[in-house]
Parts: structure tokens; sequence; C-alpha cells
């Protein structure tokens, strides 16, 4: 009998050590991590969705855990038709929208870097034109079961933005108060641990067949 698997899908930054932490919080699922190599949805996406697929043809069931552009890269892998649910922590949703707010928060303009094509900033993240011209040209389409945790304090992501996704894609909502982008803290990752323990009630349904 095939086992059931959950996957879990880093943020920037983020490393395959971190699926350590969910094994407990998934007793009844083999937990791995998926440790991507890429950093633009299309690369990562098609990489992503290359080694998921390989991992359902050996499960039955197959969930996923991904933090932040981790998930924005899952939404553009073509995995969601395989996919039986989703839980996202602090996700990039919009995209297109997080460039041309950092596009303003360098001081320059969408058609300085039309001329340019990439724009170092003092923030620390490169701005790409080829990367924006994607993310315009692709909007997401998403329709797995999703659970999605929020931060109030996300500096990346506005409470509306993640609000319109959630709506717009049937996804349970949970915002945790004073939460930020990176959920760390003992107190967030209480909440977070909590939040996953109520919610993979949904996945009792998955483990009759």
């Amino acid at each position: 009998m095939k086992q059931n698997i959950a996957v879990y899908i880093h943020g920037k930054g983020g490393s395959s050590e971190e699926a350590l932490h969910y094994a407990p919080l998934f007793p009844d699922w083999q937990v791995l991590d998926l440790d991507y190599q890429n950093d633009t949805p299309w690369a990562a996406g098609e990489e992503i969705g290359i080694m998921l697929r390989e991992l359902k043809a050996e499960h039955d069931h197959m969930i996923v855990i991904a933090n932040s552009i981790g998930a924005f890269f899952l939404m553009h892998s073509d995995a969601e038709t395989f996919l039986d649910h989703a839980y996202f922590i602090s996700p990039i949703v919009d995209m297109e929208k997080l460039i041309t707010d950092m596009i303003g928060w360098a001081g320059v303009t969408e058609q300085e870097l039309q001329m340019k094509k990439v724009i170092h900033t003092e923030f620390g993240e490169d701005l790409s034109w080829d990367y924006l011209c994607y993310v315009r040209q692709h909007p997401i389409s998403w329709n797995v079961p999703t659970d999605i945790l929020y931060g109030s304090c996300d500096n990346l992501t506005s409470f509306e933005t993640i609000a319109d996704f959630s709506r717009n894609h049937q996804a349970d909502l949970t915002v945790m108060e004073g939460g930020e982008h990176w959920f760390h803290t003992d107190e967030q990752m209480k909440f977070l641990d909590d939040w996953i323990i109520r919610n993979r009630q949904k996945l009792i349904v998955l483990q009759e067949f």
C-alpha cells in the first residue's frame, strides 16, 4: 500500500531542514522537504512540478505545506491537478503588486527598469523586467483546497491582497494578530502549530481511501 505524503516547500532563504518541524504535526503522513534550486517562477515552477509528479507516482495522496515565495512558485508548477490539499504560510499571492511596490521603494520607475532590465536595490532585492513581464503574462490559477495562515504585520502582502486571493480561490484564511511575514518566535510558531492541528482534520477523509 502506498503511503500518503506531505511535501514542504520553503521560502526564500529557507532550507530543507525546516521540514523537520512539520513531521510531528502530520504523524500519519510521510513528511518530505522539496529542496528546489531555481529562483524564478518559470524555472522553479517547472522544477517543483517535475519533483512533485515523481513523488505523486509513488504515493496515494499528496498535500503541500508552502511558505512565502515557495507558495508562489508552487502555483506556477501545474501540479494542482494531483494535490489533495495545501497549507500556505505567509504566501506571496500577488507578485506583480509586490514588484511594483519594490519599484517604488527603490525610487525608480518601470520605464527605468525596462531600459536597464535589472536594477539592484539597497534593500537587497534585484528588480527584473523579465520577471515583472512574466508574472503579468501568467496570472495565478489555483484550484486546490487551501488553508492560509497570515500575520497581520506582514510587510510584503497587505491584508486586502490576501483577503482578495482567499475569497477568489475559496481558501480558508486565518490571521494572527501581530504575526509577521516570517513566523519564527515561540508565540508565532505555537500559533502556526495550533493552526495546522485544527485544520488537518480536513485530511481525515483522505486517509480513509
